[in-house]
């Protein structure tokens, strides 16, 4: 079965689970089908950065933008999740903030981040992230390097959040630091959409084709 029937099938078994008992054992029901179906066709893992605290368009913000999109398609395929978390960026007002991703890409810094996960158990890995001067943040490219050869055979999809970049070059920098990997075509949102955006993402999730 490819990534499209996995996640329509994940999808569809939401909505009819939660059509059935009351909202609690619906929700519990759900969570229990969704893993399994998903495991039963290959594991799927959301990789992701998100910066909370001041953002453009949306302000100072508790959860990070891309952090909303990762949660639902969590919900809506039962994969898991990975955060790549660094706290180099904290309390940054946005402006010092963008000048500093700004030399940490010219300067092809590679920022630390908190724990690893074991990237074998996993067929497909959803990537996103905000865009930061035309592609995903430094430290996201920390884990790439860190995981090069690890997604070889595998399913990447890459997502990002932005205020008009779209994309940017994120889908090209994913291949490039994943060779060997199927690399499909990405998903866009605007950071100041997400909050009511869970319609898009699960309509991009049906749409996903191998």
């Amino acid at each position: 079965m490819n990534i499209k029937s996995i996640i329509t099938a994940a999808v569809a078994l939401l909505v009819s689970t939660a059509c059935s008992g009351n909202a609690k054992q619906g929700t519990e029901q759900t969570t229990s089908n969704e893993t399994t179906v998903m495991a039963k066709e290959g594991k799927s893992l959301v990789v992701f950065f998100s910066h909370a605290g001041d953002n453009y368009a949306v302000g100072n913000i508790e959860v990070g933008n891309t952090k909303i999109v990762a949660d639902y398609i969590t919900e809506l395929t039962g994969a898991e999740q990975f955060e790549i978390v660094t706290h180099k960026y904290d309390g940054m007002a946005y402006n010092p903030l963008i000048k500093l991703a700004q030399e940490e890409a010219r300067n092809g810094e590679l920022p630390e981040y908190e724990g690893d996960v074991d990237l074998s158990k996993y067929d497909t890995v959803f990537i996103g992230g905000p865009v930061w001067w035309g592609t995903y943040p430094q430290v996201m490219f920390t884990f790439f390097k860190k995981h090069a050869n690890d997604l070889k055979g595998k399913t990447i999809i890459p997502f990002t959040t932005h205020e008009g970049s779209g994309l940017a070059n994120c889908v090209e920098d994913v291949e490039e630091a994943f060779p060997g990997a199927n690399v499909t075509k990405g998903f866009s949102i605007y950071g100041h959409e997400v909050r009511s955006g869970k319609a898009k993402v699960e309509k991009w999730l049906k749409n996903i084709e191998d």
